[in-house]
């Protein structure tokens, strides 16, 4: 037969494609896509939460009521930070990556902890100065004496401590970590768009509009970087949906304003900050357990609307609840976007310049 009656070989092209575009749909160059890794990752810690929480109360750890003491409140957050562990360990072994990975590799963590613990509690004294030089905070009667100082500060330590290890874990571990390596504007726009109508169907209370507040308040900023096409541009995308998830939150805890939320959320972006500026999440985890533990204990104020019990002086807010924080706390004042100017400050001109003059590369910001 001559080779112009041969039957025409059609390769078999159209398989390969399609077999590539799926897995395209799912996995990139760095494996397995940020949607589809925050989504399994948040899924399985919720179900590992789930059967944590089931085991606490079957062991009778936890109980229904809400009572805001050290002992209550470590066996309540002991439950997210086990599920955080499981859902980070599983997810680490499909990516392939190690825990640390997710910000928290650090040639010295236990500086940046200490160094954040310091600058989280000189951070609260600020806020807690000015509220007093306003008239907005009036101090009574101490409320702790003797040896139950020191113990109520160790159990407010470790509790405030494993606070901010979930929520840092959460949010600028894991979250912030993946979604850097996967997002850009119009998708964290419509991140962004999703949060606040999350927010408006489920939560209560005029906490909201700070919700609002915070995906406004980075909507141009990041824009430009997109139209500028900034190298970094992924991280601060990703920095600002972090940072209103993290606002958004604290809208279900009783007491908040509509302040405290954005103030929660400014929060949240200045820890993201640190992360780039420093490398990890270890100064963050520090200064939030330290804020938190001077506005709890020490200060003895509300922390977004929860008042503790057992703290070392007595508080009240006095006059307007814009400029005192009302019953939200400190944090619901307007003054507190003051302190935590003054940590982004000492973030990106202490910090950032330190580690410039250890790399010998400009400071970043």
């Amino acid at each position: 037969m001559s080779a112009s009656l041969q039957p025409q070989q059609t390769p078999p092209a159209p398989d390969a494609p399609q077999s590539r575009g799926l897995e395209w749909v799912f996995a990139g160059k760095d494996g397995l896509r940020a949607g589809w890794a925050v989504l399994l990752a948040y899924g399985l810690f919720y179900l590992f939460r789930m059967v944590v929480g089931t085991v606490f109360v079957t062991a009778n750890l936890v109980s229904d009521q809400n009572a805001y003491t050290p002992g209550a409140m470590m066996a309540q957050e002991a439950i997210p930070f086990l599920a955080m562990l499981g859902a980070g360990a599983l997810m680490a072994a499909i990516e392939q990556r190690r825990i640390l990975d997710f910000n928290l590799a650090a040639t010295r963590p236990w500086i940046h902890l200490a160094s954040g613990a310091g600058a989280g509690m000189a951070g609260m004294a600020a806020l807690i100065g000015m509220l007093c030089a306003g008239g907005w905070l009036r101090f009574g009667a101490p409320g702790l004496a003797g040896a139950a100082i020191l113990r109520f500060a160790a159990l407010w330590g470790c509790t405030f401590l494993l606070v901010a290890c979930v929520e840092e874990g959460l949010f600028r571990c894991y979250l912030q970590f993946t979604l850097a390596r996967g997002l850009n504007f119009w998708w964290a726009l419509a991140a962004q768009i999703g949060l606040c109508a999350y927010a408006f169907l489920n939560a209560d209370g005029a906490g909201v509009y700070g919700v609002y507040a915070a995906a406004a308040a980075g909507l141009l900023p990041c824009l430009l970087l997109h139209k500028m096409r900034a190298a970094r541009s992924a991280f601060w995308q990703a920095a600002w949906v972090s940072s209103t998830f993290f606002g958004m939150v604290h809208t279900f805890n009783g007491g908040e304003n509509w302040a405290g939320i954005f103030a929660a959320a400014c929060m949240g972006f200045v820890f993201c900050v640190s992360v780039q500026v420093m490398g990890s999440a270890w100064w963050a985890i520090g200064c939030h357990a330290a804020w938190d533990w001077a506005e709890s204990y020490v200060f003895g104020t509300a922390d977004s609307g929860l008042p503790a019990q057992g703290h070392l002086l007595t508080t009240a807010p006095a006059g307007n609840p814009l400029l005192s924080g009302g019953t939200d706390g400190p944090e619901g004042s307007l003054l507190a976007l003051v302190a935590i100017l003054l940590l982004l400050g000492l973030v990106l001109l202490v910090h950032g310049r330190s580690r410039a003059a250890q790399t010998g590369a400009p400071a970043k910001g």
